[in-house]
């Protein structure tokens, strides 16, 4: 999953991403294919390296834990429910990239690790921080009040929301 999410987002960049994929929330009914494709959109070449750089620690992750199918069905499922989620925030009328389904895959890979007894015994302790980390980030950036923030040093206004 995170080698097809990896090649999407890269052929996307050689497409120049188009408009037409990124998520629009008046807009998502009529194209509601971007429920996935937003996800493969970025909005910099920086943007889409280091989300393809956290992605590629999740995938190496995901494989020394072992992480089945069922893992992989529950980021298939959080794919467009994360992208639909924003719906609940007015404030966030569009959005592209990984970041929100890369969060999505820690907290399934932390989450199955925790509550999987099959895994190797090292797993759980990496799972409990995978949790634990990014609970605490997604608490430092209080993405229920400020779902939408412009970040200076990205050039463009981060959606905290998707993150969550």
């Amino acid at each position: 999953m995170c080698a097809a999410l990896g090649a999407g987002s890269a052929l996307t960049g050689a497409l120049g991403n188009p408009a037409t994929l990124r998520w629009a929330a008046g807009q998502w009914l009529q194209a509601p294919w971007t429920l996935w494709t937003a996800s493969l959109v970025h909005l910099s070449g920086a943007h889409l390296g280091a989300n393809l750089l956290a992605l590629a620690g999740l995938a190496v992750l995901g494989h020394a834990l072992r992480l089945g199918h069922a893992a992989t069905v529950a980021l298939a499922v959080a794919w467009p429910l994360g992208t639909g989620g924003l719906l609940l925030w007015p404030q966030v009328t569009d959005y592209s990239g990984l970041s929100g389904l890369n969060h999505a895959a820690a907290l399934v890979a932390g989450l199955f690790c925790t509550m999987n007894p099959g895994l190797p015994r090292f797993a759980r302790p990496i799972g409990l921080a995978l949790v634990a980390g990014t609970g605490l980030k997604l608490w430092l950036e209080k993405a229920v009040a400020h779902p939408v923030l412009f970040d200076p040093g990205w050039g463009f206004p981060v959606v905290q929301a998707a993150h969550l």
